[in-house]
């Protein structure tokens, strides 16, 4: 559009302008566009949809039968004058209907007024339907989303059958494997959501990218090859504020195990220069163990669950392994269950063990037993399968389901010690190299003028609770706070939080002798000996 030679805009034309700048991005309203048509006409102006609902504007009478002709197609505009009103009413196709754009005002529409209600009408066509672009596309990539966090749930209790199966008909090949790295970025909650974007396109959208069902923070990677693993470091590298914590290789029934390794390695990944970290880059007490008296000793630990059914067992170890890491309400989130379920879970799970979960000892030793399922794959000697997982298809020495497989095809491993004696935990932290793994990591506490050490050590021994130590300790509970607290850089990793960090140092107390060890009900005679002599 174009004004007269001197530059002042022509009044037949500026009302063009106007209406084309409600299609900026900063526009865009049905009723910001109802509204402006009103002043720019002196009308009163409605659009209604096909059954006569308002959508915007202010209510106009109409013939009922004049509307339905042009909602219909019968008609694609009407004038009407009469009674001191002139009425102009254009269809206007809506997205699932038609509607009506309805004018009224007391004056004839000369030219000017006429073409901006026909204008106006094409512009809330244009508007609507890119408004309904739009909202289905939020709803598809909400459903994507939605979909994505049913995959993950079913692969958190081992139910790779049904995930793959969910996962095949919109992303196939995607689940396509045995095994996989588990990630966790963390970056500011109010960024997540771009954040896991840029985590779909860092990963060519080949790996499942969940936003966190429980850590507003945290978007969950599950990616079935380690390309993503560079790709996601450097998505992570610049932006501030953002961390990236990883697994080793695991099976994909073993996502859970993963998933609290990628978490653990993420509190490590918060005192690294590169802001990243994985799970195999820090030496773990578990492979400073005997291999085979670890697994034979989970084995026995376990040994209760291997009556479930399996689809019950599983559902316990998975709830359990997540119980062990989260609050309940976090584990729940997660797993897509109440939080009331999670904690009857973990009860019936108490109950089998013989454990006692307010316990911290207690609660690091189950820990270990499930952490020796979800060993790295490469730890499996001369084989690419995932090692044989203990207290899943595995039965005592004689038993019927000695030789029988688990679910991933390993073969059950009931006597993976070989004819030796089966030790205590006791034992297995008494090796050289548990020993020295355990003085080390702890004498880090005594470079500090505050009793850090004593501290910590009365802290685990009250079930993490501050009060209860600061009472045997004789000081105040925000004083236990602070001390753990200054602990955590000192050990790098996470203590308040609870989960694998926290159990990583109660074991380190249990192998120093600064704690005493837990009692478990399925202690075997071989166990109580070599707590005794261990």
């Amino acid at each position: 559009m174009t004004g007269p030679a001197d530059g002042t805009p022509d009044a037949d034309t500026a009302w063009a302008r106007q209406l084309l700048e409600q299609l900026r991005p900063a526009g865009r309203d049905a009723g910001k566009v109802v509204a402006w048509l009103a002043g720019t006409v002196d009308a009163s102006v409605s659009l209604t949809d096909g059954a006569g609902r308002l959508l915007a504007g202010e209510p106009v009478p109409v013939d009922d039968a004049l509307a339905a002709g042009l909602v219909h197609g019968r008609i694609a505009s009407a004038a009407w004058e009469g009674q001191g009103r002139h009425l102009r009413l254009v269809r206007v196709d809506l997205p699932q209907t038609a509607g009506v754009l309805t004018v009224a005002r007391g004056a004839p529409f000369d030219r000017r007024a006429a073409d901006a209600v026909t204008h106006t009408a094409a512009v809330l066509e244009l508007l609507l339907r890119a408004q309904e672009s739009t909202a289905t596309g939020h709803r598809l990539r909400r459903a994507a989303a939605d979909l994505r966090l049913a995959i993950l749930q079913l692969l958190m209790v081992e139910d790779t059958v049904s995930a793959r199966r969910v996962a095949a008909g919109l992303w196939p090949g995607l689940l396509d494997t045995d095994t996989a790295w588990v990630y966790v970025v963390e970056g500011r909650p109010e960024d997540r959501d771009r954040l896991a974007e840029e985590c779909l396109a860092a990963t060519r959208e080949q790996a499942l990218v969940v936003r966190c069902p429980a850590v507003d923070a945290h978007v969950i990677v599950v990616a079935p090859d380690d390309t993503a693993d560079p790709a996601l470091r450097a998505l992570v590298e610049p932006r501030p504020h953002t961390y990236l914590g990883g697994s080793t290789r695991q099976s994909l029934a073993r996502t859970a195990g993963a998933y609290g390794q990628a978490v653990s390695a993420l509190a490590v990944a918060r005192f690294r220069p590169g802001k990243a970290a994985v799970y195999a880059e820090r030496t773990r007490p578990e492979r400073l163990m005997d291999p085979a008296a670890l697994t034979a000793w989970a084995a026995r630990l376990l040994r209760p669950l291997d009556g479930l059914a399996h689809h019950t067992g599983a559902e316990l170890l998975a709830t359990t392994r997540l119980g062990l890491e989260f609050t309940a309400v976090n584990a729940a989130k997660v797993l897509g269950v109440s939080r009331n379920t999670v904690r009857a879970r973990m009860t019936r799970t108490e109950t089998l063990l013989g454990a006692d979960f307010t316990d911290l000892t207690a609660r690091a030793a189950v820990h270990l037993a499930l952490n020796t399922q979800v060993r790295p794959v490469e730890d499996a000697p001369g084989t690419e399968a995932e090692p044989p997982a203990p207290g899943r298809g595995q039965q005592g020495a004689g038993s019927a389901g000695a030789g029988r497989r688990d679910r991933e095809g390993a073969p059950a491993a009931a006597n993976l010690a070989g004819q030796a004696s089966p030790v205590g935990l006791p034992a297995l932290l008494a090796g050289p190299a548990v020993q020295e793994w355990a003085r080390e990591l702890l004498a880090r506490l005594d470079a500090d003028s505050r009793d850090l050490r004593g501290t910590l050590r009365a802290w685990i021994g009250a079930g993490g609770n501050a009060e209860r130590a600061a009472q045997r300790l004789g000081v105040h509970a925000q004083t236990v706070r602070e001390h753990v607290r200054a602990a955590e850089p000192v050990l790098e990793r996470q203590l308040l939080t609870g989960g694998r960090d926290l159990y990583e140092v109660v074991l380190a107390h249990l192998a120093a002798g600064e704690l005493a060890p837990p009692v478990l009900a399925p202690e075997e005679p071989g166990d109580r000996d070599a707590a005794v002599h261990g």
